[in-house]
């Protein structure tokens, strides 16, 4: 199981919080456990989420040409692209 770090940029942080059960559930729906949101303590508007996942390529593929419903929940949630992820290695 790899353990994924994805970075980006928001617009507001308090409502891109707000959606984490939604964005939960989108990263389950690709295989992903274990969700978790971090916030930067000096308050920038850049994020980091991680997560575990037995399908690191479905989870590469999706983020690089995700889904209109994905696009749809990420313009909700302020996200600002680009997204980086990283991998425990």
């Amino acid at each position: 199981m790899a353990k994924v770090v994805i970075t980006h940029g928001v617009v507001d942080v308090d409502n891109w919080l707000k959606g984490k059960e939604e964005r939960a559930a989108a990263i389950g729906g690709l295989g992903g456990t274990n969700v978790v949101d971090h916030v930067a303590l000096d308050g920038a508007k850049t994020i980091a989420l991680t997560f575990n996942t037995d399908d690191l390529d479905a989870v590469m593929a999706t983020l690089a040409d995700p889904p209109a419903e994905l696009v749809d929940a990420m313009d909700r949630h302020g996200v600002v692209p680009p997204l980086t992820a990283y991998v425990e290695r």
